[in-house]
């Protein structure tokens, strides 16, 4: 505490990101960071930009980005809106379209970012408990004779859970909420879900959001996105414009779009997290985990037995990050990023050691 801060600083509870370890030989599988590299193509870009243009101001409505963006989702360049990852889009839309009198909704496990901005920007939020199953329940968030929801958000797939809502379900919340913003989160809806993009010029209070840093593997760079009826767009504008005019630098925009141009580096890197995730799956069934439908590239599970602290420090004694979340109803579940074919060997390994059983 110091005397200067503000009473908001006082009161803030701030987001906890995933430990960044300086260890060497360490297998880390706990930020849901891509373990395939970046399309050569944005390599490139980048090299070609790092020249005397970087004495400028890159371009502050990143034109170019937002075009080949359009052009993906078969959408109009106002209906498309750029920031620095999908975290400082999010930011963005908690102040411009999220904070209304009557209450935000959003899941009571998800993405532990959405009750931080609701404390940086003071907005009433209500947890909607998922089902027993760990799932979204889209009944939940349909309005009722005596309760409306101001806005909803929610990750699909969710996060930490990986379990996605199919995209019927996803129409139903919005569709159900004509007077409400429905702002759905798809950080990792490239490897297995269904894209909620395809719906945005059907319903005006429908924004999506999406982000380079899982399955394009720029983390690094710091570039996310949002699809959504022009009206929203222009509200993030207009909140941008009056925070950041210059959200991306010159060399996020180059390599963001040769991205994706290459499609086909794109569908290649997910389709083997994805094959490498299934795999996991099956081993770990054989070692007696529940694991939760994932259409990530991480996977939720628990032991049958063994606690999730237990196995976590355990993991990390062979020099094996995994997260885990000290939280009401999941503290024995463990998420755990999908990596190479090699790293997701070790890490069965591992737990075969740990729970004396044999490779199945």
């Amino acid at each position: 505490m110091n005397r200067y801060w503000s009473a908001l600083v006082h009161d803030l509870v701030p987001y906890v990101p995933g430990e960044q370890p300086k260890l060497d030989n360490l297998i880390k599988l706990n930020t849901n960071e891509n373990p395939y590299g970046p399309s050569l193509r944005a390599l490139e870009a980048i090299r070609n930009a790092t020249g005397d243009s970087l004495r400028l101001y890159p371009d502050p409505e990143s034109d170019a980005l937002k075009a080949v963006l359009a052009q993906r989702f078969g959408v109009e360049p106002k209906q498309v809106f750029v920031g620095n990852g999908s975290d400082e889009v999010l930011a963005h839309a908690f102040m411009a379209l999220l904070k209304h009198d009557r209450a935000l909704w959003f899941p009571d496990i998800t993405y532990s970012f959405y009750p931080t901005y609701c404390g940086l920007y003071g907005i009433e939020h209500k947890l909607i408990p998922l089902d027993d199953n760990f799932a979204v329940r889209a009944d939940d968030y349909l309005p009722r004779a005596d309760e409306r929801a101001g806005a909803i958000i929610f990750a699909n797939p969710n996060a930490p859970t990986g379990s996605p809502l199919p995209l019927g379900e996803v129409e139903r919340i919005v569709a159900g909420n004509p007077d409400a913003v429905v702002l759905v989160d798809e950080a990792y809806v490239d490897f297995g879900g269904e894209s909620a993009t395809t719906l945005v010029n059907k319903y005006p209070n429908l924004l999506v959001v999406h982000t380079f840093s899982k399955s394009r593997s720029l983390a690094g760079l710091r570039v996310g996105y949002a699809i959504g009826d022009a009206g929203l767009i222009e509200a993030l504008e207009r909140v941008k414009n009056s925070f950041n005019s210059y959200p991306l630098d010159r060399l996020a925009q180059a390599a963001a779009v040769a991205s994706v141009e290459d499609d086909a580096h794109f569908r290649n890197s997910c389709a083997k997290v994805v094959a490498t995730r299934e795999a996991l799956v099956t081993h770990l069934h054989a070692l007696g985990f529940e694991v939760l439908p994932s259409a990530a590239n991480f996977i939720f599970a628990r032991h049958a037995v063994r606690s999730g602290a237990e196995l976590a420090k355990a993991l990390r004694e062979r020099s094996i990050i995994v997260r885990h979340f000290s939280k009401p109803r999941i503290e024995n579940f463990l998420r755990i990023s999908i990596g190479t074919d090699a790293q997701s060997a070790a890490l069965v390994q591992a737990l075969v050691d740990i729970l004396g059983q044999e490779t199945a």
